[in-house]
């Protein structure tokens, strides 16, 4: 029982010379959805074919909503539902969602793969009039090796992305998340990072254009909007900026062969010493090796990709980090490609399976945190954690991803992302389970948790990852129909440090209405002079 728990907790993360894979999903085709708002409806029905539009009140409606929902605290009746789902298949539909949202005073939000960790793409906490543009049939992945790019529509998962840059070259890769169901837009939007973020940094300092539609309607690309836009909308968070129907990524060189290696240890054989080891040296290593660490009860798994083969693998883990035993035995030499599904699955035994997959089956309940880590702990918060709080009744797992190298020699300002020089580790804290009258000790686990860290980690602010959205830190208040900087500055400088300030006037000057919004959305600041 304790192993299939660990393993569906792990499943949550859980994105000519050219070649081009367009997926396509099985469509519905309902009858034309009956109006719940009879102006806005009659808008979208001119220029959207009605078997890409569903009313509230349609059959295939809960069907539709439901399909990439990942995290079933939010499939609740007491949370506020769109008044529609579009399903565009191409951007002209999304530009005309936007223009009869404005003109008929519904907002819009924006799905891509359904892992919102609060699931603010799709459903609202407060009583709002709001449609969702679910991008779920844009998956387009058109690849350019011998230019080394490629442009993916933001409802391709990573996985698909993936999959198709391996088809059209081995030797290529693109450093995303780690889980292959999230989605592309999302990932990207609010900073992505994986397996390669030491040797390529963030997904999104690696996005080299996008086509964008904004608050007016307009498609525009990095050379029809403004710098400070393209700098925003790469790490500052899904749709606060407009809609992202597509971005263009500059791929990363990889050798042939990419070597792998999980090794559990428990508490009695010695996974607190070689923790407390790992978080000095693994932020120190070579870019080439990454090893990050799945804490989950009495026991610490330790997980690397390693950019070269296990002959030179094993000497350099055996000069910096000899207390965990690593040897030939434990190497899994494999092509990049079949890293991906090994890393998150533990297996490579059918890369379409596994990549390509988007049956959405595990929808347990889950609650996540996350923070920043800038000077070791000390032995005795490891002997806690492992002995006392990942016992307790209810206890999640920390994920622990060591930063350095790539993405910690980026400055603060280049992109949204702020978690760079100094940050030793990133940790996620995740929690789930499977009946709603069951969520007592897993909520209360990870709020006390999460407060028994606060004197380890980063401070002024305490920082989290945009990705992993936690309205705890705060939301967004709402004045005279705009989201008020005062209250965004609350949890966004958590998320964005000092660039929320920027990323705040930027929406001033592309969304000063605040048409797109939720409850973490940024705010728009108006400099007046």
């Amino acid at each position: 029982m304790a192993s299939s728990r660990a393993f569906a907790l792990l499943l949550l993360f859980c994105a000519l010379a050219s070649s081009c894979e367009v997926a396509f999903s099985a469509g519905y085709s309902p009858a034309p959805p009956v109006a719940a708002k009879e102006d806005f409806l009659g808008c979208l029905v001119k220029e959207i074919p009605p078997r890409l539009l569903y009313a509230k009140s349609s059959p295939a409606f809960p069907t539709v909503l439901g399909q990439t929902i990942r995290n079933s605290r939010w499939s609740s009746p007491d949370n506020v539902k769109p008044l529609y789902i579009i399903t565009p298949t191409n951007a002209s539909h999304i530009q005309s969602a936007v223009l009869c949202g404005r003109r008929n005073g519904v907002r819009i939000r924006v799905r891509s793969g359904g892992h919102d960790y609060e699931g603010l793409s799709y459903r609202s906490i407060q009583p709002e009039n709001f449609a969702v543009v679910d991008l779920n049939l844009m998956r387009a992945v058109c690849v350019d090796g011998k230019a080394g790019t490629a442009w993916v529509d933001s409802g391709a998962q990573l996985g698909e992305l993936y999959y198709a840059i391996n088809k059209e070259s081995k030797v290529l890769a693109f450093p995303a998340g780690v889980c292959p169901t999230i989605g592309v837009g999302g990932n990207l939007a609010g900073g992505g990072f994986g397996m390669l973020l030491r040797k390529f940094g963030i997904a999104a300092e690696n996005v080299i254009d996008v086509k964008l539609v904004d608050a007016n309607g307009k498609l525009l690309d990095k050379s029809s909007m403004s710098a400070d836009h393209f700098w925003a909308v790469r790490g500052g968070g899904g749709e606060s900026f407009g809609i992202v129907v597509s971005w263009q990524v500059k791929l990363q060189p990889v050798p042939p062969t990419v070597t792998v290696f999980k090794i559990p240890k428990t508490v009695t054989e010695g996974a607190i010493d070689i923790v407390n080891k790992w978080q000095v040296v693994a932020p120190q290593l070579p870019a080439d090796l990454m090893i990050r660490v799945i804490a989950q009860g009495p026991k610490a798994t330790f997980e690397a990709q390693y950019l070269g083969t296990c002959k030179t693998l094993m000497p350099l883990m055996q000069s910096k980090l000899p207390e965990l035993g690593m040897n030939a035995s434990h190497c899994n030499e494999m092509s990049w490609i079949e890293s991906v599904p090994f890393i998150h699955l533990g297996h490579k035994d059918s890369l379409e399976d596994d990549l390509l997959n988007r049956n959405n089956n595990f929808k347990p309940f889950a609650e996540y945190k996350s923070d920043y880590v800038y000077e070791p702990f000390p032995k005795t918060v490891w002997e806690q954690i492992f002995n006392t709080w990942l016992v307790k009744p209810g206890a999640g797992i920390m994920i622990l991803d060591p930063y350095g190298a790539a993405i910690s020699a980026t400055p603060e300002g280049a992109t949204p992302f702020p978690h760079r020089k100094g940050v030793l580790f990133n940790i996620q804290y995740v929690n789930y389970w499977f009946a709603p009258a069951a969520g007592a000790a897993p909520l209360s686990w990870s709020k006390d948790m999460y407060n028994y860290m606060e004197p380890y980690v980063s401070k002024n602010p305490r920082q989290a990852y945009a990705n992993y959205r936690d309205i705890d830190l705060g939301r967004n208040e709402v004045v005279d129909d705009i989201s008020t900087y005062t209250s965004g500055k609350v949890w966004g400088q958590k998320y964005f440090k000092n660039n929320f300030q920027r990323l705040a006037i930027t929406k001033g000057k592309v969304d000063p209405t605040d048409y797109f919004r939720n409850e973490q959305s940024i705010p728009p600041l108006i400099q007046k002079y």
